[in-house]
């Protein structure tokens, strides 16, 4: 609900301040006292263009505030939390700034905000009906959210977009995984090639280093042999060899310690020596022995190592590298094969959502089919109560090419006021007295599945009287006991309806035109009602009409 409307310097608006209670809220005045204009303030909230032109000569700035009841607007919570901001004990402030410079700025909740945020967060909680450009229910997916909740397909259309998202992101999954795997064939060829030719060396680590050791004893066999066998000889095999020599002495000292005991320890460490050099000589020996002089394997090996040398510089620069490049291609290459399995899969699951999709839209369509019949039918008939006799309602569905996530068509609201005339989209209405009465007409009918709270109609009255003037009156009597509606009237059948009747007027002060608002009540209501009767609001025959409409409602 909207609370209070606070307008500072905006046109011939001073400071006006308007404090606004539940039900139907009539605005009346003389013609140029500046009802419209509070209005257009108001449609600044709903994200207007602002323009300099605005602000009140000699002010620098205009403003514009309104203060909502949202308590047990969940959604609208949600949304206030996603931006970053929070109700104040169940109210939500929102403003808008216009200076004369042309700088505009916003707040929510006294916290800095775009205009857009702000005309989001107002169009959630305002209708404004008339010459304005933010009319909701001129809106393509307003229209087709009313229809739903019209007819009770709400919680199915939210399941079609969840199915949608889902269509949607494994589309998404099969294209990447697509993508990749297409990335990967176009080297296949290239990848199999490489690993092919380390696998078909059959690569081990440390073999170049293995081989370049062997080698080295290959190509120095002679040289080896031969100063091996003279070490064998000189240690242990040849005559006067150390071995020998070392035998003697160790005997020897081993005679002298068994008279001195301090001797012991040397003739310990003598002998070690003696057996170190004896197996040193007997594996010199077995060396020398088997030791051989092979150059097939030594070609073999060069011809190995050159090959290794080759890999290495290829996929480097060492041979685990060369290894790790193996390992990576031989991954790549699975992972094409992975990727086929998860297309395979992502295909099916997209298949069945796909499928699941279409049945969920095709049972919603059939429920909008029926639901938009119903809404046509009843909003037809009432178009005559509110001043349209002869006007056509009908609400068209049109097919979409593939699903979207609200369903399989778009819906349109279209009316023709004029018999003999086909119906065209609302937008297309001229009119903005008759625009205003359909909307009347589609909020008296859809008055209990709508969410927004309040309804402000600007020009409904345009070109009515009498019996059809009562009859509007009558409606937005009706539509007020599940909104707020908020009127700008010249009739007086409709402004005796009012639970709360507000006047505008337009005085001089210091020379400039100033508009400002009063309650009416008691016999000041009576006497602007009878103004607005056209007659002398002092007359005691327009008094007392006065007293009849006002005893009527």
């Amino acid at each position: 609900m909207l609370v209070e409307l606070r307008i500072r310097d905006y046109a011939v608006v001073e400071d006006l301040t308007l404090e606004l209670g539940p039900g139907l809220n009539a605005l009346s005045g003389e013609t140029g006292a500046g009802k419209s204009i509070i209005v257009g303030a108001l449609s600044l909230l709903l994200g207007e263009r602002a323009s300099s032109g605005v602000v009140r000569s000699g002010a620098d700035r205009a403003t514009v505030e309104a203060v909502f009841d949202v308590s047990g607007r969940s959604d609208l919570e949600r949304r206030l939390d996603e931006l970053g901001y929070a109700t104040e004990e169940g109210h939500l402030l929102l403003r808008r700034e216009v200076a004369a410079e042309g700088r505009n700025r916003a707040w929510v909740n006294g916290s800095p905000a775009t205009a857009a945020i702000v005309g989001e967060l107002g169009n959630a909680l305002v209708d404004l009906h008339g010459q304005h450009e933010h009319q909701t229910l001129l809106r393509g997916a307003e229209q087709r959210r009313i229809l739903d909740a019209f007819a009770g397909v709400q919680g199915q259309v939210d399941e079609i977009g969840e199915l949608h998202a889902r269509v949607r992101s494994l589309v998404g999954a099969i294209e990447e995984r697509d993508a990749r795997r297409r990335e990967v064939e176009s080297r296949a060829d290239f990848l199999r090639f490489q690993l092919g030719e380390i696998e078909g060396a059959r690569v081990s680590s440390g073999e170049d280093e293995a081989l370049e050791l062997e080698g080295r004893r290959l190509e120095h066999s002679e040289e080896l042999t031969r100063g091996v066998g003279a070490l064998h000889d000189a240690l242990y095999a040849g005559e006067d060899a150390v071995a020998d020599r070392l035998s003697a002495a160790r005997q020897q000292l081993a005679r002298l310690a068994r008279i001195d005991p301090e001797l012991e320890e040397l003739s310990t460490r003598l002998s070690d020596a003696y057996h170190a050099v004896e197996d040193a000589g007997r594996r010199l020996g077995d060396y020398a022995a088997s030791a051989e002089h092979d150059p097939a394997r030594l070609e073999q090996i060069r011809r190995r190592l050159d090959a290794l040398f080759r890999l290495k510089r290829k996929y480097g620069p060492e041979l685990d590298d060369v290894l790790a490049t193996g390992q990576r291609v031989r991954e790549e290459l699975k992972g094409l094969e992975d990727a086929d399995h998860d297309l395979e899969r992502l295909e099916r699951e997209r298949d069945a959502a796909q499928t699941a999709l279409k049945v969920a839209a095709r049972a919603v369509s059939e429920r909008r089919r029926q639901a938009a019949e119903r809404l046509g039918d009843r909003v037809g008939t009432t178009l005559p109560e509110v001043g349209l006799a002869g006007a056509r309602f009908e609400v068209r569905l049109r097919a979409l090419e593939e699903v979207a996530s609200s369903g399989a068509e778009a819906v349109e609201f279209l009316v023709t006021t004029n018999p003999g005339f086909d119906p065209m989209p609302l937008a297309r209405i001229a009119s903005g007295g008759e625009l205003s009465r359909v909307m009347l007409a589609l909020k008296a009918i859809l008055a209990d599945v709508d969410r927004v709270p309040v309804l402000v109609f600007d020009e409904i009255d345009a070109g009515i009287g009498g019996m059809v003037a009562t009859a509007v009156g009558r409606k937005l009597a009706e539509v007020a006991e599940r909104h707020q509606v908020f009127v700008v009237t010249h009739q007086a059948q409709i402004a005796s309806r009012a639970d709360a009747h507000l006047l505008v007027e337009k005085d001089e002060t210091e020379g400039r035109a100033v508009t400002g608002v009063r309650a009416l009540g008691g016999e000041a209501r009576i006497h602007e009602v009878a103004r607005m009767l056209g007659g002398d609001p002092d007359s005691a025959t327009s008094r007392k009409h006065a007293r009849e409409l006002l005893a009527a409602r």
